[in-house]
């Protein structure tokens, strides 16, 4: 639907942008040329516990004046609920007064779906004395209050449950630490993640001894406060993207700050199939890394030709196998949903390909245009048409999305964590599936956020759930890498601030507060192909920055 002008009787910044996230939701946009309508007047009115919505539709030829009201859940916080009730009357007279079709998430636009969920059972909500956890009524509640399909209720409560046991897992000293290694061999077409083209050896051994810096601070502050390390992730970017002797050397520095024999789960994101060989496969077997992830997008030469990668299908084929040979590790694979030229078949094909290599992981995406990706700049260009891009409508992809889910759950996958973006094709989501025992601690842990994030590296984000006030403390590492290399001593600061809003430190001697940890013992003996001197290390002293089984769900479920 296109109209030439939008009036919203508030300038409340929160306002603007819910009504924009449903209007976006049925792609209504602003436009200068041809309109289905003149104008569309929005406002809003609390009186009591009643909220009411007006749309007055202008056209050519007539005005109509529609409206809808609901009234205040007094068991929920009255501003969220305000704003929630707003969302439900626009969406209620797109679909009800102007017939438009309602999307699969209905006013359910949060990145993190599942959480609502959690905060509900938290409150006793659809669990009875007994334990008993009724997963219609958490299904009924999504339906009512958010207006999400029948089947993305069930899909949300499934998961949501199915999480529990991992969530439940740790305690309050449990943390994982994410490392964020910002480089990759090209950017793909769809790509707005903070990746930089990897730059000569100079620039990378830079980022390595601020990454140093980063690292030896993060543990002081893990010692500091007595914390646990459950998950490590190292993401990016691309991490084996690094050289060999830089991608070893940071292995080394993160197994010595971090890892112990209570680490569950080490995690390294192999990414593109081009930047895997021997050596770094040995690497990781030899610093205790676990799970693996080779995300091939797709297993289409042509698409992987169109959005830039420098690699075949047949190569991601053999990188799987290499790893697999290995190492008993997890292996992850993703697939996108609704890249450019492709079709219901090619996506079906993709996933039949990568099925064939029995991984234990498969996250499907579904493309979203997100601001900063070359394929939303050139779709912003007014001399290059979308067309050319052959991207697929929102019916193909949730057709596809239907049926991808139908293959995996036949072949023994099941969904375990989802989360969803704005822009997202289809209006659908990014699930997760796995064989059973197989979930990825971390990716559930991230969705959940019930856990410290220590973020390390460019890019990273730290989050600290503080129960007490109810609320999310977080502190965010610069994406772009010349501010993170020029001004990690602030990001250092503003973490160790955000840490200290919420726990405080145990009684331990300060000198041992920056007391590295003692070398963990690799796995795999490999002194032939030891580092003497580290890349990092080799320029002069005035250069060098001085670096002081879980899917069981115990409880009972109807």
């Amino acid at each position: 639907m296109r109209i030439k002008n939008l009036k919203l009787n508030s300038d409340d910044q929160v306002i603007t942008k819910i009504t924009g996230e449903v209007l976006r939701s049925f792609h209504i946009d602003i436009v200068d040329d041809y309109a289905d309508f003149e104008e569309f007047q929005i406002s809003n009115d609390v009186t009591g516990d009643i909220v009411k919505t007006r749309l007055v539709v202008k056209s050519s030829k007539s005005v109509k004046i529609l409206s809808a009201s609901e009234i205040v859940n007094p068991e929920e916080k009255f501003g969220a609920e305000v704003h929630r009730l707003i969302k439900k009357n626009l969406y209620r007279i797109l679909t009800g007064d102007l017939k438009l079709h309602g999307v699969p998430y209905g006013i359910m636009h949060g990145v993190r779906p599942t959480k609502i969920v959690h905060r509900w059972l938290k409150s006793g909500f659809a669990t009875t004395s007994r334990g008993v956890i009724d997963r219609d009524k958490i299904a009924r509640r999504l339906r009512a209050d958010y207006l999400v399909s029948y089947e993305k209720a069930l899909l949300l409560t499934e998961v949501a449950l199915r999480q529990l046991p991992i969530l439940n897992s740790g305690d309050e000293k449990s943390i994982s630490v994410y490392i964020g290694i910002p480089f990759c061999v090209t950017r793909c077409l769809y790509c707005s993640f903070p990746s930089n083209v990897l730059p000569d050896d100079e620039k990378v051994a830079e980022f390595m001894e601020v990454l140093t810096k980063d690292i030896n601070a993060a543990a002081a502050e893990i010692k500091r406060y007595g914390f646990k390390v459950q998950t490590i992730y190292i993401g990016g970017g691309t991490p084996t993207s690094l050289p060999i002797n830089f991608f070893t050397e940071m292995l080394e520095k993160v197994t010595n700050a971090f890892y112990d024999g209570n680490v569950k789960e080490f995690t390294v994101e192999c990414g593109r199939p081009d930047t895997i060989d021997d050596a770094k496969i040995e690497a990781m077997r030899k610093f205790h890394v676990n799970r693996v992830c080779v995300n091939p997008q797709t297993m289409q030469d042509k698409t992987l030709e169109k959005i830039g990668r420098k690699h075949t299908a047949a190569q991601i084929v053999t990188a799987f196998e290499k790893l697999r040979k290995a190492s008993n590790w997890k292996i992850n694979m993703d697939l996108i949903l609704g890249l450019p030229g492709e079709n219901f078949d090619d996506v079906t094909d993709s996933l039949n390909k990568v099925l064939q290599l029995n991984p234990d992981d498969v996250t499907l995406h579904a493309l979203a245009l997100k601001r900063g990706s070359q394929m939303q700049t050139q779709i912003a260009d007014k001399f290059l048409a979308l067309e050319d891009f052959e991207l697929p409508s929102d019916e193909e992809v949730k057709n596809i999305s239907y049926t991808a889910e139908r293959i995996l759950r036949g072949k023994g996958y099941a969904p375990y964590y989802l989360y969803r973006q704005g822009y997202i094709v289809g209006g659908i989501e990014n699930v997760g599936y796995c064989k059973r025992g197989a979930e990825c601690i971390y990716n559930v842990n991230i969705i959940g956020e019930q856990q410290v994030i220590l973020g390390v590296g460019a890019a990273a984000s730290t989050k600290v759930p503080d129960n007490k006030e109810m609320r999310l403390q977080t502190s965010f590492h610069a994406k772009d890498l010349t501010t993170y290399l020029r001004d990690i001593d602030k990001y250092i600061e503003n973490r160790s601030k955000v840490l200290a809003e919420v726990y405080t430190p145990i009684e331990i001697p300060a000198e041992e507060i920056i007391t590295p940890k003692e070398e963990i013992p690799a796995q795999v003996e490999n002194d032939d192909k030891k580092i003497d001197v580290k890349p990092s290390e080799k320029k002069s002293d005035t250069d060098i920055i001085d670096v002081a089984d879980v899917i069981d769900i115990t409880t009972e479920l109807v």
